[in-house]
């Protein structure tokens, strides 16, 4: 797969990673497209933009693979409107895609411990879909992923690393119907779409995956 739906362009990598039935829905579809994955890599990776394959970002952290990024997004069943939360959020590009998605009547808050990389990631939104920042769509904060933003209640959660196991505070942040989408384990991983319904969590295992930890700072920085 990471082979398959790679492109010359960003535009060709989305093509690609829709040919290959990785994107389904119009709504991730335009969202891709108008992001322009370059924009979120660090200088010496912005070669291999469009390849469909991880990239360093520094700090001992990944830009995700666009397959696994499509995945995602589809499995977070986005829609205008939304508040959404993006736990780990890196470079800012899953930001940016749902910023997309919800719109100028949605919210999407980022959130990473890595103060460097929260600055980074509002940098390459203002480079890439200024519209973004300046309408107060996307909105990204240092802070601990494992405690999210407890004054606030999503109707989806993304997490970009892989949890020990599913934080609680995150599934009591998850609106009920909202879709948290999230890596679980530690050596042997497992991509979770989990869904909260009135009287119960549902976990469906997706596939099996391989992410940076969700971890504290002091670790990642080690």
């Amino acid at each position: 797969m990471s082979w398959r739906s790679s492109g010359k362009t960003n535009i060709e990598l989305v093509e690609t990673l829709k040919k290959n039935g990785l994107i389904k829905t119009t709504g991730v579809y335009e969202a891709m497209k108008a992001v322009d994955r370059k924009n979120y890599m660090i200088e010496s990776h912005k070669t291999y933009a469009y390849q469909d394959s991880p990239q360093s970002i520094g700090y001992s952290v990944t830009i995700s693979a666009p397959h696994m990024h499509a995945m995602q997004l589809e499995l977070l069943h986005a829609e205008p409107g939304q508040t959404i939360l993006d736990v780990g959020s890196g470079s800012g590009i899953i930001c940016a895609y749902l910023g997309k998605i919800v719109g100028k009547e949605g919210k999407v808050y980022g959130i990473d411990h890595i103060k460097e990389l929260v600055d980074w990631s509002i940098e390459n939104i203002k480079n890439d879909s200024p519209d973004l920042i300046e309408d107060g769509i996307v909105n990204i904060v240092e802070g601990d992923g494992f405690v999210g933003l407890p004054d606030l209640t999503f109707d989806a959660i993304h997490v970009g690393a892989a949890a020990p196991e599913i934080p609680q505070a995150l599934i009591d942040q998850l609106k009920v119907g909202g879709h948290l989408v999230i890596p679980v384990g530690t050596y042997s991983q497992s991509l979770y779409d989990v869904i909260k319904t009135e009287d119960k969590i549902v976990q469906n295992y997706i596939t099996g995956v391989r992410f940076v930890p969700l971890c504290s700072k002091k670790e990642q920085i080690n």
